[in-house]
């Protein structure tokens, strides 16, 4: 079957879509009563497949690939200390509106331990008493903001130290290695982020600057909270930097002139300070601070508990009662973004700032293409990325016609959203044409092999709401086949897996990420499936990786969602190979960038072998060996559909994209080549299926939109995962098996 769509032309000013009137569900991951196990717990069974659109059930992944980190680029930010060793499993849940069964509900109160001296638990009840600030306050924006850890001492993305996030973004900048204001440059080639190869190809820069503000050393009020709380407060700000006790303290004093500054008094119930909050924030429009409040009091009447990164156990009580008057948020000065037209939940912050659709001086047009979709095309993926840069540079990058595009930035002092282009536009973000036509891009203001450079809480629910309501639009299901990482993207041919970007990286929290989105991994068959989903335990699972900062060197400990895989069952055992990116068919290695040899949380995979503490799965054509003892597993039994080769061949080809068959592409469409990976599926292996899809190429080469045209073909191909990355193959070169 052959179908061809064409595109009505469209003004060629940037166009501004309808708001959507779909409210998103809130998102809170606080604690309230026992927690469940989330091994045992049962799961959904998994839909059947369909070649007209998705497959309702769990997780799954992504596949092969290398490459480099994306751009934009920017200096990281690094801190002076080395994150803790966390010792103890996070404890995030969600509230009862994420599961939607409605609002807040009464969560019974958890006892709070009586507080040791010295403790973290009482550095809160101290300096709530000093500052007359609601204790419960100061623990809900502290948790909103570091989820109480201390990182330590190492500041977040923008900039911010400890568990109350004090930002100091010109030391933070001081303290980042190379000279001030050097870009940050990648390793490897370069991705071109469009992935289609019968254009020219769109290249990220490799370097950014500082933004002007930060390189003249003049950061944004948002940016140096720290130097007010030091003032405030009286405490040396090098010690607010690296001494959580001190830190809480400044936070205390910054919210306590908060309250002052808005003429409020001292003390009283928590709803009495929800404009403190909003102004504790730091954001600049109305929209943001009030984003940022609403998630701290959703905490506060949740209530909360964890082990924090240095092992100090803290609890929020729930505090149902908890909540503010409506109208606490005027007279804050603060100005009102351009939120119309943009496609977001209303529990965002969200704004309009569009990237540019444009000719450019000697031919060509950037920087995305215009399109129709879901109309057009289906839109099959979310694909998560960390930007390299930060928010200033970021912005600016998007907004050039000459460079590349997404849908969405985040960022990650407080959560706040830009848009920049439709979504029925397709932006060029992926590196894969065919994932691109299929998908909306989220940058995350981040770094990916600077971990203590952290993401923070606030921006990991905001990317969890927005994901969530983008799911519910478009039915994509909320598993690891449909929301990838930049890393998960598969090279469209040969010649580009070595240059396919590689973040948001190792460091990335997928299972606290998937918890907030209101579908936690969990085991959905027994230990001995024939099929797993990848889970080690974040916070203890700390593999060691290199060249973070220099080339070699052992990157600081930290928590990680990969899991790293061998020729055989044994830690001294080679790590396997992956011939797309080593075609020498050199071994695999511990480089942050290298994805060679791991799979990561979330992503299933058949079952091989199992030899005590070990599990080997199928991966990139051969059999790949992980430690999942019992005592702390790794991974946990699932279900799937799995797919095999048809009788007969010895192997069968693997793709990096699913385009038609030749006869499919009408004339004055040039066909599109199919171009098989150098990875083959032999005999005998089995692969996790996704989605069963029909072969589609985006013709898009001309700046008027009518000529734009969609080939759909006969043949269907089945989404698999591979190895890191997600692959395809045709149906009709395998079965499923059972």
């Amino acid at each position: 079957m052959v179908s061809r769509s064409r595109f009505a032309p469209r003004a060629s000013a940037p166009r501004v879509p309808c708001p959507s009137q779909e409210a998103a569900l809130p998102v809170s991951d606080a604690v309230s009563g026992p927690v469940p196990d989330p091994v045992s717990s049962p799961g959904p069974v998994p839909g059947p497949l369909s070649a007209s659109g998705p497959r309702s059930g769990p997780v799954a992944g992504s596949a092969p690939g290398r490459g480099h980190r994306p751009a934009p680029v920017a200096r990281r930010l690094r801190g002076a200390g080395v994150q803790a060793a966390s010792v103890a499993l996070l404890l995030p849940l969600l509230s009862a509106g994420l599961m939607g069964q409605g609002g807040a509900a009464a969560a019974p109160r958890p006892s709070a331990p009586a507080a040791a001296p010295g403790s973290l638990m009482e550095a809160f009840t101290s300096a709530a008493a000093a500052y007359r600030v609601p204790r419960e306050v100061l623990l809900g924006v502290a948790y909103l903001q570091s989820r109480w850890d201390g990182h330590g001492g190492a500041p977040s993305v923008s900039g911010g130290y400890g568990p109350m996030h004090l930002t100091d973004a010109r030391t933070a900048l001081r303290e980042a290695a190379g000279p001030a204001g050097a870009p940050h440059r990648h390793p490897g080639g370069e991705e071109d982020r469009r992935g289609d190869d019968r254009r020219p190809p769109v290249v990220s820069a490799t370097g950014a600057a500082l933004p002007p503000g930060l390189a003249a050393g003049t950061p944004p009020e948002r940016l140096r909270t720290l130097e007010r709380a030091a003032r405030l407060s009286g405490i040396d700000a090098g010690r607010l930097r690296s001494d959580p006790v001190a830190n809480v303290r400044g936070g205390a004093a910054l919210l306590a002139d908060a309250q002052r500054r808005l003429d409020r008094p001292a003390g009283g119930s928590a709803a009495d300070w929800y404009g403190a909050v909003a102004l504790f924030s730091g954001a600049d429009d109305t929209a943001t601070a009030r984003a940022y409040a609403d998630d701290v009091f959703s905490v506060i009447r949740s209530g909360a508990a964890r082990t924090t990164d240095s092992g100090a156990r803290v609890v929020l009580a729930a505090d149902p009662s908890a909540v503010p008057a409506p109208g606490r948020l005027s007279g804050l000065g603060l100005r009102e973004a351009r939120a119309q037209g943009t496609e977001c939940p209303r529990t965002v912050s969200c704004e309009w700032l569009p990237a540019p659709y444009q000719e450019l001086p000697g031919g060509g047009y950037g920087n995305h293409d215009r399109s129709e979709r879901p109309r057009s095309q289906k839109i099959r993926y979310i694909v998560v990325h960390d930007t390299e840069a930060t928010w200033d540079t970021t912005l600016r990058l998007v907004q050039n016609p000459a460079y590349v595009s997404w849908q969405y930035s985040l960022r990650a002092s407080d959560g706040h959203i830009a848009q920049h282009v439709p979504l029925r536009d397709v932006a060029w973000h992926a590196g894969n044409w065919f994932v691109n036509a299929h998908s909306i891009g989220l940058e995350h203001e981040g770094f990916l092999t600077a971990p203590d450079t952290w993401y923070t809480e606030a921006m990991y629910r905001s990317s969890a709401r927005l994901v969530r309501y983008l799911a519910r639009k478009y039915d994509i299901p909320l598993d690891r086949q449909h929301i990838l990482g930049h890393d998960n993207v598969p090279g469209t041919t040969a010649a580009t897996i070595r240059g396919m970007h590689t973040d948001p990286g190792p460091y990335w929290d997928w299972d606290h990420y998937f918890t907030l989105l209101g579908k936690p991994f969990r085991a959905t068959a027994g230990p001995w499936a024939r099929v797993v989903t990848v889970r080690p335990e974040y916070a203890r699972h700390q593999p060691v990786f290199t060249g973070c900062a220099r080339p070699g060197e052992v990157c600081a400990p930290h928590g990680s969602g990969a899991v790293r895989l061998h020729t055989a069952p044994s830690p001294d055992a080679p790590l396997v190979r992956d011939i797309g990116l080593r075609p020498g068919g050199e071994d695999s290695t511990t480089q942050v960038n290298d994805t060679g040899a791991r799979a990561s949380t979330g992503q299933r995979f058949a079952v091989a072998e199992r030899q005590g503490a070990w599990t080997a799965i199928w991966y990139l054509g051969q059999k790949a060996w992980f430690h999942n003892p019992p005592e702390q597993p790794t991974a946990v039994g699932s279900r799937g559909v799995l797919i095999a080769p048809r009788p007969g061949p010895a192997e069968v080809p693997v793709y990096g994209r699913a385009y038609p068959e030749p006869a499919a592409y009408p004339e004055g469409v040039p066909v599109q080549p199919l171009a098989p990976y150098p990875y083959s599926l032999p005999a005998g292996q089995r692969y996790v299926a996704g989605d069963l899809v029909r072969g589609e190429y985006f013709y898009a080469k001309t700046f008027d939109p009518s000529g734009h045209r969609v080939v759909r073909g006969a043949e269907l191909y089945y989404e698999i995962q591979f190895g890191h990355r997600v692959a395809f193959v045709k149906a009709s070169d395998v079965r499923p098996v059972h």
